[in-house]
């Protein structure tokens, strides 16, 4: 069942129980209320009964005229019955009714009235004190205007019913088609989508309301599957483009060494440079796979000393570097020991932090890597800098995407993920990075961590 269709039925059975309840409700209330009427109709007319029969030897012949006159139309005598101490009818003629009994009587005598309804008639009758004797006036009265009345108001209520159902059920269809229209148009241009825009972001509705929300939500996940389909496409690009070198490289060495007997030095040398070329594929294949699953990580943070991480990344670059004749320096300038100090994971962070001083210390001339430790507005703040070929304006923009290299990296070896890798750790531990570089004057990164 559509959405649209659960509204309407929704709507139009709400409407039908509410209506219900409350013309039962009206309905209950109006009959008590008409029967109340009917009753103290018919008590006013026992009254004038008794008066009538009962006070004729009281009254002036001129005043029981009058009351004879005037409600003459009330005083039906097939209508009255006056009984006496005996319970005998001694005034109008309603004989042996059998509907007034024994009880009826008695309950009039004790408790000065008494009314019922039986065989579609009103039945009231009273205890009337007189000179003549204690006597019992029952009066009664038809109910067809009653009977009337209440097929009259449930023939209208009803009407009512099936009218309003009929309308609050097309009243419903079109307010769904227009509440429901905006998601129509979501899914509408959501089966426009196809694998070549799959990125493209729905234009917002700028409703603020759950629909804004289902196009934002949208957009933000399609948004991470085309980044994920992107990272799929680049890494078979990258791998069918990246691993030739390196492969060729081997399988050209194999070949040419399989041609003749070689001296044991010539083999280690093959040996040698076959397995540099397969390390350089393993680490490419190690960071990508690492890559592929930073967003699988689990919160698994502990306290990390991040000078201990740097002293760490000296000790195993310092010799690379002297092999540059450069130098890895390092400056501690902060006065809060607390500051160096932070919630993290200790591998990732040591990954991240490795590959920048790694790309300072291979990028660089024979001038010192300057690693300076420091804090500002409570925060701990790690430069890099370098005095190497730099990174072009039209490439730093880029430089943290992956596979993504700059045009005068020349043959320094390279995959184009250790930057993206850094940068994609940073962002999971809420790490800045800002990087500003000159070309042949040297690149400078900053990373800005958050208080603790």
């Amino acid at each position: 069942m559509t959405l649209r269709n659960r509204f309407t039925l929704i709507s139009s059975l709400s409407f039908g129980i509410v209506s219900i309840v409350t013309f039962v409700v009206i309905f209950f209330a109006y009959y008590d209320s008409t029967k109340i009427f009917y009753f103290e109709k018919l008590r006013n007319t026992a009254l004038i009964s008794a008066i009538y029969y009962l006070e004729k030897d009281e009254l002036p012949k001129d005043r029981h005229a009058q009351i004879k006159q005037e409600y003459n139309h009330l005083i039906q005598n097939n209508r009255v019955a006056v009984y006496n101490q005996n319970n005998e009818v001694t005034f109008g003629q309603n004989l042996d009714d059998t509907n007034i009994k024994l009880q009826h009587i008695q309950t009039a005598r004790n408790n000065k009235g008494v009314q019922f309804m039986s065989d579609n008639s009103f039945y009231y009758g009273i205890f009337y004190p007189d000179n003549q004797g204690d006597f019992v006036v029952f009066v009664k009265s038809p109910n067809d205007s009653f009977q009337s009345q209440m097929i009259r108001l449930s023939v209208i209520m009803l009407a009512v019913l099936v009218l309003g159902l009929l309308a609050i059920y097309f009243l419903s269809r079109y307010l769904s088609k227009v509440v429901y229209k905006p998601i129509s148009n979501v899914v509408e241009r959501i089966n426009n989508v196809d694998y070549n825009n799959i990125s493209t972001a729905i234009t917002s509705t700028n409703t603020n309301d759950e629909i804004e929300d289902l196009i934002k939500s949208y957009n933000k996940l399609f948004g991470r599957i085309s980044e994920s389909m992107l990272l799929q496409q680049n890494f078979i690009n990258y791998v069918s483009h990246e691993f030739k070198t390196p492969l060729a490289a081997i399988s050209g060495n194999l070949e040419v060494f399989a041609q003749k007997d070689r001296t044991p030095e010539e083999y280690k040398a093959v040996v040698r440079e076959s397995l540099d070329n397969v390390y350089e594929i393993e680490n490419i294949l190690n960071n990508l796979l690492l890559m592929s699953g930073m967003t699988k990580l689990e919160t698994s943070h502990k306290q990390v000393r991040v000078d201990e991480l740097i002293w760490k990344i000296y000790e195993k670059l310092e010799p690379k570097a002297k092999e540059k004749h450069s130098s890895i320096k390092i400056q501690l300038q902060v006065i809060k020991p607390a500051l160096l100090e932070i919630p993290g994971n200790e591998t990732l962070l040591y990954l991240a932090l490795y590959n920048i001083v790694e790309n300072a210390v291979k990028y660089s001339h024979d001038t010192p890597v300057v690693i300076t430790l420091s804090e500002k507005d409570s925060c701990l703040n790690i430069e890099v800098n370098d005095q190497g070929k730099g990174i072009p304006a039209e490439d730093l923009a880029k430089i943290t995407e992956t596979f993504y290299r700059g045009k005068n990296v020349d043959n320094i070896k390279g995959s184009g993920i250790g930057l993206s890798l850094s940068k994609s750790i940073f962002d999971h531990h809420n790490i800045l990075m800002k990087i500003d570089s000159a070309v042949n004057m040297g690149t400078s990164v900053l990373l800005v961590f958050p208080t603790t």
